[in-house]
């Protein structure tokens, strides 16, 4: 039930609901702990009054010392140190006429008072507190109030006659703590003794207690309530807008997104909000490409089709062995175009799912290059002709994050383009430098035709291809998978004609390590 009612709420009213249960908890304990402590300080006291009453009852009986004033009078001036850290000491007869005080041995010209503001019996026992609260009108002095008096006389017919009994008076700013007894000698009650001490430390503990307390509990509160504003302000709405952003997202809501507040935080948020804005923004960009590459298929595909279609219905009406042959060829030519896209651009799905895979290190490319150059040669020197050279401007090594595979993919395509533009026995160069800044530059240079292009940007564009003598044979997808391997590795490439002579050069560079 609990957690079911839990998961509903937000996260700021989860945190302020537990807090508010523990804070109650708390609240709980600590008020019966106060509740506890005043009678437990009274306890202690009310032991120790205990323990000088009986003391004051074994001196009176081995002293053999008569409950009259005069007796009473001369043992309190012979034993007064036994009762010098307490306020008050009172002895009444059994018929509770005042025979003793220890405000009197002084001189003092007080008189004993026996007015007695609304008092709170206690009976304290080793087993058992009760409290017993009475309020009486009696007259006496002309004064309403309860009297010592009276509170012996309820003593003396109460079921606890015999126990000690401990009261607490309240008057002004004072608190004070009062222990009451009988005396018995030989099984016969003979008066009682009162002891009185000033309670106002206990008073002040409590006091203290409790505003320690009530402050406790309110800078808790303001801690909460801060704690709490800031937990909101600067994690959750901050969560909310980032939730409200991919929503708009996924929704393909028309309505504008912006986060650009929270990517300028420098904290985890501010990191969490830019990897989920480049998270969408390549997500996007990974849809339209999806997109756009299937519509540019598509198109590609629908010439060869119309092709196709056109030469088929014309085979069906031919006659002439040459003209059906003709068609045959271009059905056949048609065929392998449509075969040579979707196998390339499987290929291409192919890769772009294993680049999500793989991770970029830190690695040399001089070895790779000679790898593919060599690879090359052992194909095309044999077989057209074709020297592929390997060139470095004499540094230690040529360090770039990327990764292995696909650095000899672009490498390997490069070169296959290269070599497809170039004439039977001429060369191809691959240079390896480093600039100043530690910057790697790789160029392929070859002694082909050159680029007609004004714009060479646009070779690197899906399924173009500038080749008239060789249509269809090539679905112009290879530099394109250049270019999005070199935008993997952060890198940028440019294609050129060379300067020195005849050819084409391609030239890559990639930020340094």
């Amino acid at each position: 039930m609990l957690s079911n009612f839990l998961k509903n709420l937000s996260i700021l009213k989860k945190f302020l609901f537990i807090n508010s249960i523990f804070f109650t908890i708390i609240g709980l304990f600590t008020f019966i702990y106060l509740k506890n402590v005043q009678p437990n300080l009274i306890k202690k006291k009310s032991s120790n009054h205990i323990e000088v009453i009986n003391n004051t009852i074994d001196n009176l009986t081995r002293l053999n010392v008569k409950f009259v004033e005069k007796d009473i009078r001369k043992f309190l001036f012979s034993t007064r140190f036994l009762f010098q850290n307490l306020d008050r000491v009172i002895f009444f007869d059994n018929k509770l006429n005042l025979i003793g005080d220890t405000d009197t041995l002084d001189l003092d010209p007080r008189s004993f008072s026996q007015r007695l503001d609304t008092i709170e019996l206690e009976v304290l026992d080793s087993t058992t507190t009760k409290k017993i609260t009475e309020e009486k009108n009696i007259d006496i002095g002309n004064e309403n109030n309860v009297s010592l008096n009276d509170v012996l006389l309820n003593y003396a017919t109460s079921k606890n006659f015999g126990i000690p009994f401990t009261f607490t008076e309240e008057e002004f700013n004072k608190f004070k703590l009062t222990t009451i007894k009988n005396v018995m000698k030989d099984g016969e009650n003979i008066g009682y003794l009162a002891i009185t001490e000033n309670a106002n430390d206990i008073k002040a503990a409590i006091d203290e207690r409790k505003t320690f307390v009530i402050r406790t509990a309110i800078a808790v509160g303001i801690v909460i309530l801060i704690f709490s504003f800031v937990l909101n302000r600067y994690f959750l709405k901050p969560i909310k807008n980032l939730v409200s952003y991919t929503k708009i997202i996924k929704n393909k809501d028309t309505k504008k997104t912006n986060i650009d507040t929270l990517k300028l935080r420098n904290d985890e948020l501010g990191l969490l909000s830019n990897s989920l804005d480049d998270m969408t923004l390549e997500l996007q960009k990974r849809i339209s490409h999806a997109e756009n590459f299937s519509t540019d298929l598509v198109h590609e595909i629908r010439n060869p089709l119309a092709s196709l279609k056109s030469a088929s219905e014309i085979l069906h009406d031919a006659q002439d062995s040459e003209q059906r042959l003709k068609l045959i060829n271009i059905l056949s030519h048609d065929v392998q175009r449509i075969e040579r896209l979707i196998t390339d651009y499987s290929q291409m799905l192919k890769d772009e799912v294993a680049l999500s895979k793989e991770k970029i290190k830190k690695i040399d490319i001089e070895p790779i290059i000679k790898s593919v150059v060599d690879d090359f040669n052992n194909i095309y020197k044999l077989k057209r002709g074709i020297n592929i050279s390997y060139k470095n401007d004499g540094k230690n090594k040529y360090l770039i994050y990327g990764i292995e595979n696909r650095i000899e993919q672009i490498i390997a395509n490069l070169l296959d383009n290269a070599i497809s533009f170039s004439d039977d026995d001429k060369d191809v160069i691959v240079q390896v430098s480093k600039s100043e800044d530690s910057k790697v530059h790789i160029k392929i240079l070859d002694e082909g035709q050159g680029f007609k292009e004004k714009d060479t940007n646009k070779i690197f564009k899906r399924f173009y291809s500038n080749r008239p003598d060789k249509f269809g044979q090539h679905s112009g997808l290879g530099l394109n998978i250049v270019k999005n391997l070199v935008d993997l590795h952060n890198a940028t490439i440019k294609a050129s004609n060379r300067q020195d002579k005849k050819g084409a050069s391609m030239e890559i560079e990639f930020p340094k390590v």
